[in-house]
């Protein structure tokens, strides 16, 4: 690990505060990085203070002046340099993630991945920021709309994924002109401190001004500067529901923009013709994967009573084949939780769940001995519940899988639709009716609709995001970049007379 660290421009001893090559020195609390998979400590991490905060705001404020008059396809191509930056370091910022985090190492390459693609996605897109123009009604007059940057974006991201998520919103944050502030989950720093590194050497290269990409290491107080701070046009916030109401509150109390990804609890629905060779793959994946740690993690799943017996037992069996422990090692496939806090929250919903009827067909175990020292890994269990009750209504970080029985499609479709939360969605069948139904306008009321592949795995080129409780953002691909800009309509008037619209006249 040492070696890694290099790699990357680390030390053990870290300033968490950066406007590209700048760091402000100084004393202040501190926090260390310990990695969920032996319980060691990485490196240690200067907290920004308010002051600390407050010059990085003022530099990204200078540098939005510089970045937003380039041409935004010269910004699209050093936003295409640093795919290539990431593609060369992708061996060892994916087994960082992997360490600091704990998802196996192929998530930590795939999370890599995840940031080269949207670099891929947005260089194309800086030649696409496209306007619409409109015929207007008064004679000799041109009606068109166009879009700006807003300015200064501030992201707030989950300890789940590192760095793909920051990179969803800096990507096209930049192509669009905007500067970057970033403040990431006090859980992983170190991942991100490699990422602005990584970043400034690009940067550095193409002359770009310290202040596009802003780095602000700190806990809840430092997000909430950057809710209420009227300096910052959009908060792009991604973590729990609890958190992003916090923030929503503050950004709008001062009438400021919002992009939530908050929680989910995404539900599969199992029709008594699915293929199960695809299905049950889909299942233990989406169920298990990052330890039940995405956000878009299959926590329910709802089979039709003929098969229902058949899914639980091919489940069982393939459980029992699930590997467990350092996710550094390829041939496991499941990791460690990301801390001691999260083993609790999964203890006590199993816990909850027996409470409530559930019965434990499977797992649930905290995992003991040398394999296993930091505390941190658990055994991925599948409870048998008769109803939704309220600890299925609940979103718990942690590889619990609720399997419930239907009877018929309706009664699927409204039990799936029943949480507070709606990110990611699934349905298995084989006929064309029944996907149909799932996908129309009184089928899944969620954000991702998919049709027999499972409610994980989202790819770029979509806009990702959710409904309700998730709380409404898009990020990522499709027309998402117009959250990370403002819209002006535009009228000239290239005649000699002045009419006004709708007839009205005003003669003077």
């Amino acid at each position: 690990m040492e070696n890694l660290i290099k790699e990357l421009g680390l030390s053990d001893k870290i300033n968490g505060i950066s406007t590209g090559s700048i760091a402000w020195e100084g004393k202040s609390n501190q926090i260390e990085s310990i990695s969920p998979v032996d319980g060691k400590i990485i490196g240690t991490v200067r907290l920004a203070t308010r002051e600390d905060y407050d010059k990085v705001i003022h530099q990204a404020e200078l540098a939005f002046k510089t970045w937003s008059t380039m041409p935004a396809p010269k910004r699209g191509e050093i936003v295409r340099q640093i795919g290539d930056a990431l593609r060369s370091h992708k061996d060892a910022l994916g087994k960082l993630v992997s360490y600091e985090m704990g998802k196996s190492l192929q998530e930590g390459w795939g999370e890599v991945q995840e940031m080269i693609d949207i670099c891929d996605f947005a260089v194309g897109l800086s030649r696409q920021l496209y306007g619409l123009t409109m015929h207007s009604e008064r004679p000799q007059h041109r009606m068109y709309e166009q879009y700006h940057p807003l300015g200064l974006v501030g992201i707030i991201s989950a300890f789940n994924f590192p760095v793909a998520v920051w990179a969803w919103n800096t990507m096209l944050a930049w192509v669009c002109g905007d500067v970057c502030i970033w403040k990431p989950s006090e859980k992983t720093p170190l991942s991100a401190v490699a990422c602005q590194k990584i970043i400034a050497e690009v940067f550095a290269k193409n002359n770009v001004p310290e202040g596009v990409s802003c780095l602000v290491i700190g806990d809840a107080e430092t997000g909430k500067w950057m809710a209420e701070d009227k300096r910052v046009a959009l908060v792009s916030a991604t973590g729990s529901t609890r958190m992003g109401k916090s923030v929503a509150v503050a950004v709008a109390g001062r009438l400021g923009k919002s992009l939530l990804e908050l929680g989910g609890n995404n539900a599969m629905i199992i029709s008594p013709d699915a293929s199960l060779d695809l299905a049950v793959p889909s299942i233990v994946f989406g169920a298990v994967g990052t330890a039940g740690q995405r956000c878009t993690t299959t926590r329910r799943l709802i089979v039709h009573e003929n098969i229902y017996d058949a899914v639980k037992e091919k489940l069982k069996k393939a459980y029992a084949q699930i590997k467990v422990g350092n996710p550094l090692d390829t041939s496991n496939h499941v990791g460690p939780l990301i801390d001691g806090q999260a083993v609790n929250a999964f203890v006590k919903a199993i816990e909850d769940a027996k409470k409530q009827g559930g019965q434990l067909l499977c797992g649930g175990e905290v995992l003991e001995g040398k394999d296993f020292t930091s505390g941190c890994y658990v055994n991925p269990c599948i409870i048998e519940m008769h109803d939704q009750t309220d600890i299925v209504l609940q979103e718990t970080f942690a590889p619990i899988l609720y399997i419930l029985k239907y009877k018929n499609l309706e009664e699927a479709i409204s039990m799936h639709n029943n949480v507070p939360q709606g990110l990611s969605s699934s349905i298995f069948t084989n006929q064309l009716t029944e996907a149909e139904r799932f996908l129309c306008v009184a089928g899944s009321d969620c954000g991702i609709a998919n049709v027999n592949i499972g409610t994980s795995g989202a790819e770029i080129g979509g806009a990702f995001g959710g409904e309700k409780e998730t709380g409404g953002g898009r990020e990522s691909g499709s027309d998402a970049w117009k959250a990370y800009m403002r819209r002006q309509t535009n009228t000239i008037n290239y005649g000699s007379s002045m009419p006004l619209a709708q007839g009205i006249r005003f003669d003077i």
